[in-house]
């Protein structure tokens, strides 16, 4: 595929069309360190440079909310200095981007089983989460211990919960309404548009409800070396697709021609 200046895109790019929610899978952290003949941290270092790069250009965009998965609950299962690591690298972040995150007008939000974080960590987040509260621009949003099956189990006990508190179990019938108001993204349009970097063609436990209708983007770009211009791509294929959400296109001219031969035959 012929790279796209780093230029070029914005001109290309039609605001009337921007995807309100794009949502990352941020993979490729350990195959770019091991390339390098580097140790797997410095693939989450390099990272940093990528999310830096993704904010800024969703924030010049207009983008209504960029949800990033930066730390799934699988995750635990990795080498205890590396997790450490990772913890290290997002204090670290939130510390030295929080002023400019703030010039941003971003409200930064995180979504995930919060509790389960190491103290210092939670409260770090939590110091941002304040900071940026009454911010209007976009909605900087960290799936962080974060599983899209305990999402929809956390929101179900939750109406379970509510229903039995309020005397009303015996009568509760849920519906879709109902789930969506309980997700952790609940006030958040579903995303538009998901990209994952590194080539991988699965969804790895990521808001599972939300993408239903999704476009899905790939690339073989991993996620340290993704910048601007591969996010601005990405949104050039995502407007370049026909979303239909379970219908049909307008009919074009031959659609048109058809559906009237078929009437004429019917008669």
């Amino acid at each position: 595929m012929r790279p796209i200046s780093m230029k070029a895109p914005f001109h290309m790019i039609d605001p009337a069309r921007l995807p309100a929610h794009i949502a990352i899978i941020m993979d490729g952290n350990g195959r770019w360190a091991r390339r390098r003949n580097l140790p797997r941290v410095a693939g989450h270092k390099a990272g940093v440079d990528a999310v830096r790069s993704t904010v800024e250009t969703c924030t010049e965009l207009g983008i209504q909310a960029l949800t990033l998965y930066a730390f799934s609950t699988e995750n635990w299962k990795r080498p205890r200095a590396e997790v450490d690591t990772l913890w290290r690298l997002l204090r670290l972040y939130l510390s030295r981007e929080l002023p400019q995150i703030l010039r941003n007008g971003i409200r930064f939000t995180c979504m995930g089983r919060m509790d389960q974080l190491p103290a210092p960590v939670r409260e770090e987040l939590e110091t941002v989460i304040d900071a940026t509260a009454r911010n209007s621009g976009m909605c900087l949003n960290l799936a962080i211990n974060y599983s899209g099956r305990a999402e929809l189990v956390d929101a179900l006990n939750g109406i379970l919960e509510d229903a039995r508190l309020e005397g009303r179990l015996r009568e509760l019938r849920i519906d879709e309404q109902a789930i969506a108001a309980r997700l952790y993204t609940a006030g958040l349009p579903d995303p538009d548009l998901l990209i994952r970097t590194s080539g991988e063609m699965r969804i790895s436990n990521f808001l599972l409800w939300q993408i239903a209708y999704a476009e899905l983007y790939v690339t073989e770009t991993l996620w340290p070396d993704f910048r601007r211009a591969d996010l601005l791509h990405a949104i050039l294929d995502y407007q370049k697709r026909d979303r239909r959400f379970g219908g049909l296109s307008p009919a074009g001219p031959a659609e048109t021609e058809w559906i009237e031969v078929a009437g004429t035959l019917a008669r």
